[in-house]
C-alpha cells in the first residue's frame, strides 16, 4: 500500500471517528432537551394543579362539619328562617344572598311594605340563605354573613340583623363580609346581640354546613337567580311591573283565598 493511500485511510477513519463523536454529543444533547421537558411539563401540570385547587377552595369552599340549624328553623330540614306569625294568611319564601346587589334593591323598595304585612299578621316570610355569589365571583363573604345571620337567629336577633347586613353591603367584587370581626362589628347595630355567645357562634362558623345545605337546596330547585321571591308557588320577583302597593294587594288576596 502505497503512503497516499494509507494516509487517505487514515484520514477517513478520522472522519468517521470525528463524525461518531458528533452523533454521540447530539444524542446526549437530545437526551438532555427531553429530560429538561419532561420536568418543565410536570412542574408546569403542578402548578395548574395547585391554581385549580386554590380558585375551588376560593369559588365555593364546602363547609365540613355537623349540619347545625339554628334555633326555630323550619321547614324541610329545616332551611328555612321563619319571620312573622305561623298562623299568617300568606307565606313569602325568600332565596337571598347578604352579597347580592339585586337582594339589596329588593329589600331597600318592598322591605317596609314587608315590615307591614308580618307585623299585621298577614305575612309569614321563610328566608333561606344561600351563597351564588361567593360560588360566582369568588369569596366567602355570602357563607360568612350568611352563618353569623343564623347566629342571630339563635340569639331571636334575625329580622334586625338581617336588614343591617343589607343596609351595610358591600360592592359584589368587595369581599368585606368574608370579615368575622366586620359582622360582629354591625352587630353592635342590633340593641343585645354583640354578646360572647354570638361572637363565639360566628368565628367557629357554627352553621356553615348549614349555609351550604341550604345553598345546594337553592341548586336543586333550579332557581335561576336570586332573589327568588315566591308568593303563591310564583317567583314575583320577575314581575317588571310589581310595585309596593300592588304587592300588597297580592298578599292580601293571597290571605284571603286561603
Amino acid at each position: 500500500m502505497s503512503a497516499k493511500n494509507h494516509e487517505a485511510q487514515r484520514t477517513a477513519r478520522q472522519r468517521l471517528a470525528a463524525e461518531r463523536e458528533k452523533q454521540k454529543a447530539a444524542e446526549r444533547r437530545r437526551r438532555t432537551l427531553i429530560v429538561g421537558v419532561t420536568v418543565v411539563c410536570v412542574l408546569a401540570l403542578a402548578t395548574v394543579i395547585g391554581l385549580i385547587a386554590a380558585n375551588a377552595g376560593k369559588k365555593g369552599t364546602t363547609s365540613s362539619g355537623p349540619v347545625v340549624a339554628p334555633s326555630g328553623a323550619q321547614g324541610k330540614d329545616s332551611l328555612a328562617i321563619p319571620v312573622g306569625e305561623d298562623g299568617a294568611g300568606a307565606t313569602l319564601t325568600v332565596w337571598e344572598d347578604f352579597r347580592c346587589p339585586a337582594c339589596q334593591g329588593f329589600e331597600r323598595v318592598y322591605r317596609p311594605v314587608i315590615h307591614d304585612l308580618t307585623a299585621a299578621g298577614k305575612l309569614r316570610v321563610e328566608y333561606h340563605l344561600v351563597r351564588l355569589i361567593d360560588h360566582n365571583v369568588g369569596g366567602t363573604g355570602s357563607l360568612r354573613a350568611a352563618n353569623a345571620a343564623a347566629c342571630a337567629q339563635d340569639a331571636g336577633k334575625f329580622p334586625a340583623y338581617h336588614d343591617v347586613l343589607f343596609d351595610d353591603q358591600p360592592k359584589e367584587t368587595e369581599d368585606a363580609f368574608a370579615s368575622n370581626d366586620k359582622l360582629i362589628q354591625l352587630a353592635a347595630k342590633v340593641p343585645g346581640l354583640d354578646t360572647p355567645a354570638f361572637r363565639s357562634c360566628v368565628n367557629d362558623g357554627t352553621h356553615d354546613a348549614w349555609v351550604d345545605r341550604s345553598h345546594q337546596a337553592f341548586q336543586d330547585g333550579r332557581f335561576s337567580g336570586t332573589p327568588t321571591v315566591l308568593l303563591g308557588g310564583k317567583n314575583i320577583a320577575q314581575d317588571a311591573s310589581l310595585t309596593p302597593e300592588k304587592f300588597r294587594q297580592m298578599v292580601e288576596k293571597e290571605a284571603a283565598g286561603r
